[in-house]
């Protein structure tokens, strides 16, 4: 009898063991087959590491390139709010304003709800830790070179899960950009015109060595006077211009009545008339839009300078 009930005991307790084996296989290809959800971790222009659960479905953007950049991957409808100055293309000026520029409507964005915020640098003292302090994410877009513009490009179609459409959008400004400087790299420097770009007239301002615009005018094939004055947007006088002597001057052109204000400055400016510029008849408006934002579209903005300097290599502007 005493073996018996070792045997029964024996057996009840490989019956147990044998149920908790089959419960814990159940509960782990019950786990294996469960959805995961992948994390995206980047790296923002601002060097702030930001976490996403999963691809955004609402985005806000608060800055007229990243606007482009959205509708360049084809997210137009994912952007559920913008800025009043977002009016590229055309169909951005249908979605919701959540306020200018720098003046953003932290409440307005909030209230839309946004699983992603595209912003800029304007935006890193005040804005997006507002923002961030109600949970939002919000990554930062700030490139300074063309690279770093295509770099952006990446990163936001990384985070959106359009990688492959960004990777072609690289690819085809890569083919233009390069087929500008295989021809301009061949420029010797005594054939590069000396060109002044004007970014406004009173007082008049140009661009540094350190800007995007500069090295739009290093590629194109001209050198810019500015860029002995330094970095960022310095100011120069009329009579520094002159004796300088520019070849080519562009000056930036805004896209609304009366846009082009600093255009008819340096037209009609009788103390300009005797650069080799004005004399010649080398005076160019361009779509400030074009050059300022870093945006697929700058690749637009070399293809023009190119023209402008090199008419006899790229053919003339139209």
């Amino acid at each position: 009898m005493y073996k018996i009930r070792i045997l029964m005991a024996s057996l009840t307790l490989i019956i147990l063991l044998l149920i908790f084996f089959i419960s814990c296989v159940a509960n782990k290809q019950e786990n294996t087959n469960q959805e995961v959800k992948p994390q995206i971790t980047i790296t923002d222009d601002l060097n702030r590491v930001v976490v996403l659960e999963e691809i955004p479905l609402r985005i806000v953007s608060l800055a007229p390139s990243n606007t482009e950049i959205i509708y360049a991957l084809g997210l137009e409808n994912k952007l559920i709010g913008v800025t009043q100055f977002c009016n590229y293309p055309l169909e951005a000026l249908e979605k919701e304003i959540v306020g200018g520029f720098s003046d953003v409507d932290i409440e307005k964005v909030i209230s839309l709800n946004p699983d992603l915020i595209l912003a800029e640098d304007i935006h890193k003292h005040e804005v997006i830790p507002a923002l961030e302090g109600k949970g939002l994410k919000v990554i930062a877009i700030v490139p300074h070179n063309l690279q770093e513009v295509m770099e952006s490009i990446i990163l936001i179609g990384r985070v959106t899960g359009t990688e492959d459409k960004a990777l072609q959008i690289m690819d085809d400004m890569n083919n233009k950009i390069q087929a500008i400087t295989n021809k301009t790299n061949e420029i010797k420097d005594q054939e590069r015109p000396k060109v002044l770009y004007v970014i406004w007239h009173t007082p008049i301002m140009s661009v540094g060595n350190d800007t995007r615009i500069h090295e739009l005018i290093e590629k194109a094939g001209g050198i810019n006077i500015a860029a002995a004055a330094g970095e960022g947007y310095p100011t120069l006088a009329l009579e520094e211009i002159i004796s300088v002597n520019p070849q080519v001057i562009i000056v930036n052109k805004e896209e609304y009545e009366g846009g082009d204000i600093s255009l008819q400055f340096v037209l009609n400016e009788s103390r300009l008339a005797v650069v080799d510029a004005s004399k010649n008849g080398r005076i160019y408006g361009i779509n400030a839009d074009l050059t300022n934002r870093p945006t697929p579209r700058i690749v637009q903005a070399l293809e023009l300078m190119a023209k402008m300097l090199h008419p006899k290599i790229f053919g003339s502007v139209e």
